[in-house]
């Protein structure tokens, strides 16, 4: 799919209270609320319609679910009842125990959780069959409406359910996610902090536990008490390994929530434990401290009422942290505020947000391992000018997340791999060029390039500017992504998009030479030989010169010139405004046309007698022409071949339409200031 430009300038962190509505109607809950109570009827949401395509994409529902609304399913419906807590996530029949989890933290921060879920909705006199929900995607909040109409299956509630019957607010959630999304079957699969981002609005971190700092306690510590959201899981070796039970009653490829962190006393000394949730509401760890284990007996009940202990099949459990620590591969922190939580103070940090996007031939560079395209991805300077509070060091997080993939599932998207590099700035304006990264190594970069939604990291780096290159790893890859960079001081970031320049030497004028060249002397013969008499050539004339020659040029491919292409170049020529050119005329076009070859040889670096459309902005350049991505990609777009070649004939049409362009804009110009100067004197 084409994807075009986004502007990357950086924008401010988006504001919770100013959600936009997403319905196509226009309208947002409240109105289409009452429309419904008007009109005595409930709301059934047709851009989310009751039917198998926002169930599934890519099969047809194993079993036939019939859609039904609460009050069809049990006599008494409560959106929440006596609170929402994470007893109220049970896993149905779909693979998302990713955001089942990130649910589960959610309940645990009461603000938070207002926000996402609002709370004034109920199955009271005003009920009309509507609900909404509030969402963060790449810097903007979204209001979701959706119908109640819900899948089930003999009666019962097929996917996400709460443990009481007729609670209904984490199925109704579900739903207006899996309608973000495109689908339920879209929700299939993926990591825990995606939906506490998507929560949140906040800023991710992932910990790998073998390899976690001496602190990592304290750090789960502060996070939990920030009300930060924690997630955890298993690795798996193979595909087989998913959902595998372990000896201990763990679940390997799945995902948990962390909702306690506590020491106890325990026979004489501090033991650490750590609270952990599984979303199906069963299946619990089973070793030292699980629900029914010795180790309880020696605990006071007053102590087992403060750590909410009970021997229940819930899904919850305690397990002692050096467990944990043995047992769990990955953890994942959602901080509401990107908080450093190395540190014993909580800090207000800066935040930034680029838009931009990765496009096929023009852009979409990869990695640093194709030097010949990295180049061309888009850069962002960030001016680091303020230490840390009593240190040398400015701190940042760098966060990369692509855009909208999960929503493409459905045409065949998978999460590209991405990450991203860090540069010490040369000290100079502009796109910064090939050699650059030829010559130079970078000063940091992304742990990894990974298939996630968002790579982030955290770094510590002395003042100074830097170029951060985000990319995929693979050129050629095509996505929208969003870079947030949150800083400890206040950090400011540019995007070096080039301004749009045009640098052209003057126009030259046809002038007789004292003793005509070789080359004159055929071209005057050919030229002769089609125009006649009066050494005038129309544009249909024109087009077979150039043909002629042009197929007759070493080491450029060459195709055919339009007859458009040619009535471009005899108004960009005519000086006498006749519609047709002159020899003289002619002469100093060619002269034009010499220098365009031989930008085009310089810049066809394979001599395959054409060019890489990632060269394209060097090429321009060398022209006169100083382009920004978005007239770079739109160019590439028209011109380019599904190789990312650019042929000479489309060079050359590019170059005619530029320079035609270019000097309607100067004589408009030209006119302003005319009328601007007239308006002063008067």
């Amino acid at each position: 799919m084409p994807y075009l430009y986004q502007d990357s300038k950086p924008r401010p962190a988006a504001h919770p209270g100013a959600a936009r509505g997403t319905h196509s109607s226009g309208k947002g809950y409240e109105q289409l609320r009452q429309e419904c109570l008007r009109r005595g009827v409930l709301f059934e949401d047709p851009d989310f319609p009751a039917c198998n395509s926002s169930l599934f994409f890519s099969e047809n529902p194993p079993i036939p679910f019939v859609w039904k609304r609460p009050g069809d399913i049990v006599k008494d419906p409560k959106f929440i009842l006596g609170g929402a807590t994470r007893t109220d996530i049970c896993q149905g029949d779909l693979g998302d125990c990713w955001l089942l989890a990130a649910i589960a933290s959610l309940t645990l921060n009461e603000k938070t959780l207002a926000r996402v879920v609002p709370l004034e909705q109920n199955f009271g006199p005003d009920y009309a069959g509507i609900f909404h929900f509030q969402f963060w995607q790449h810097n903007e909040w979204l209001d979701v409406v959706i119908d109640d109409r819900l899948p089930t299956f003999k009666g019962r509630l097929v996917f996400l359910h709460s443990a009481e019957l007729n609670e209904f607010w984490s199925a109704l959630l579900e739903k207006a996610y899996a309608k973000l999304n495109g689908s339920y079957e879209s929700l299939k699969g993926g990591s825990t902090i995606e939906a506490m981002e998507d929560f949140t609005g906040g800023i991710g971190e992932m910990y790998d536990v073998k390899a976690a700092p001496d602190n990592f306690y304290e750090i789960l510590e502060k996070a939990l008490k920030r009300c930060s959201m924690v997630g955890c899981s298993i690795d798996t070796s193979s595909a087989a390994e998913s959902e595998a039970r372990t000896p201990f009653g763990l679940v390997k490829g799945h995902a948990y929530s962390v909702t306690g962190i506590e020491e106890v006393s325990y026979r004489g000394r501090q033991v650490q434990l750590i609270r952990i949730r599984n979303p199906w509401g069963q299946v619990e760890w089973n070793g030292p401290w699980s629900d029914n284990s010795a180790e309880w007996r020696s605990i006071s009940p007053s102590e087992q009422r403060r750590l909410s202990q009970a021997a229940r099949d819930d899904g919850e459990f305690w397990m002692k942290f050096e467990d944990f620590k043995a047992h769990f591969d990955k953890v994942e922190i959602c901080n509401l505020t990107p908080d450093a939580l190395e540190d014993s103070t909580a800090h207000k940090w800066e935040v930034t947000i680029h838009q931009g996007s990765w496009v096929r031939g023009a852009t979409a560079g990869g990695c640093r391992n194709f030097l010949e395209t990295f180049w061309t991805n888009p850069q962002i300077k960030l001016h680091l000018t303020e230490k840390d509070d009593g240190q040398d060091d400015c701190t940042f997080i760098a966060a990369l997340m692509q855009k909208g993939r999960r929503k493409l599932k459905k045409l065949g998207a998978e999460m590209l791999t991405i990450g991203y590099s860090i540069y010490e700035s040369p000290g100079r304006d502009g796109h910064l060029d090939k050699d650059f990264f030829r010559y130079h190594p970078s000063k940091a970069r992304s742990k990894t390039y990974i298939n996630l939604r968002e790579v982030s990291h955290r770094f510590k780096l002395p003042p100074g500017d830097y170029i951060l290159i985000p990319t995929t790893f693979e050129p050629h890859q095509e996505a929208d992504f969003c870079l947030r960079i949150f800083s400890e001081k206040k950090a400011i970031t540019e995007d070096l998009d080039e301004n749009v320049a045009i640098d052209l030497p003057e126009p030259l004028h046809p002038t007789p030479g004292p003793q005509e060249t070789e080359e004159e002397k055929q071209f005057r013969a050919l030229f002769e030989q089609i125009s006649g008499k009066d050494m005038e050539i129309s544009a249909e004339e024109l087009q077979y010169v150039l043909n002629a020659v042009l197929k007759k040029t070493k080491n450029i491919k060459f195709k055919n010139l339009s007859l458009i292409s040619c009535r471009n170049i005899i108004s960009l020529m005519d000086t006498s405004g006749n519609g047709k050119l002159e020899f003289s005329e002619f002469k100093v076009f060619w002269e034009k046309m010499k220098k365009w070859i031989s930008i085009f040889l310089q810049f066809d670096f394979d001599k395959s007698g054409s060019m890489s459309s990632y060269e394209l902005r060097g090429a321009l350049k060398a022209a006169g022409y100083q382009l920004n991505n978005y007239l770079l990609q739109l160019i590439v777009l028209r011109y380019s071949d599904e190789q990312f070649q650019i042929d000479f004939d489309d060079f050359l049409n590019c170059l005619i339409r530029l320079e035609n362009a270019s000097r309607v804009f100067q004589a408009l110009s030209a006119k302003n200031k005319e009328f601007i100067n007239l308006n002063i004197g008067e």
